[in-house]
């Protein structure tokens, strides 16, 4: 049991520590962002969790095509499901973080602006599903979409805003804050958190599948 769980256990570690270190560990002392910048220890692994999900969910996506197994269709929209949460999470931490920063919690800005369409893409992803009755039908032209949905949310919030001018770290030409904000101190601190939600997203993604699982033999026995 403990080999099947150590990730698990480690994953609860990480984040408890980060939360921790996050809230009373030493930060550096900067213009503008002053203690603000310990909420790289919590929007940042937010988006990091999400991109994981959404990734897994793609790689299953590919599997049911392969193989038309709809237990790795129901693995996939579980992954999204979960991909979701922590893209909902990321936005209100980015909110509040801009609204200390910015002035307000949602500025005209192009990073801001594509993740609201990355966001919608997704939710449009669940609305066909709950579109599509027949099961075989509905796997497949969601595993397709969710396919060409996630190099579409890459573009969207990876490329284009470093083509434009933003505000935001690491687009418009920017530096992100590992280039200038985050010392020594921090970046266990945020390492601890990236990899320590990245493994609670898989541990929520794994509950939500077997619970699906489960409530699809009861409905068939």
């Amino acid at each position: 049991m403990m080999r099947k769980m150590w990730w698990k256990y480690l994953g609860v570690v990480l984040v408890g520590f980060s939360i921790v270190a996050g809230f009373l560990g030493p930060v550096p002392k900067l213009h503008i962002l002053n203690e603000s910048i310990r909420n790289v220890y919590f929007h940042v692994p937010m988006w990091f969790s999400m991109l994981s999900m959404y990734l897994v969910s793609v790689i299953y996506s590919i599997k049911y095509l392969s193989s038309s197994n709809l237990k790795n269709d129901t693995l996939a929209v579980e992954a999204v499901n979960t991909g979701i949460v922590f893209c909902f999470l990321g936005l209100l931490t980015g909110m509040q973080w801009a609204n200390i920063t910015w002035g307000e919690p949602w500025t005209n800005d192009p990073q801001l602006n594509s993740s609201a369409i990355a966001t919608l893409m997704y939710l449009a992803y669940l609305v066909l599903r709950n579109a599509l009755e027949e099961e075989q039908q509905r796997a497949r032209i969601s595993a397709v979409y969710n396919i060409f949905a996630f190099p579409i949310m890459v573009v969207l919030l990876f490329v284009l805003p470093k083509l434009t001018d933003s505000l935001h770290p690491g687009s418009g030409g920017n530096s992100t804050f590992g280039d200038l904000d985050m010392d020594n101190n921090m970046r266990p601190v945020f390492y601890s958190a990236v990899i320590g939600w990245i493994l609670i997203g898989g541990w929520i993604c794994t509950l939500r599948y077997r619970v699906r699982l489960l409530a699809a033999k009861l409905n068939n026995d």
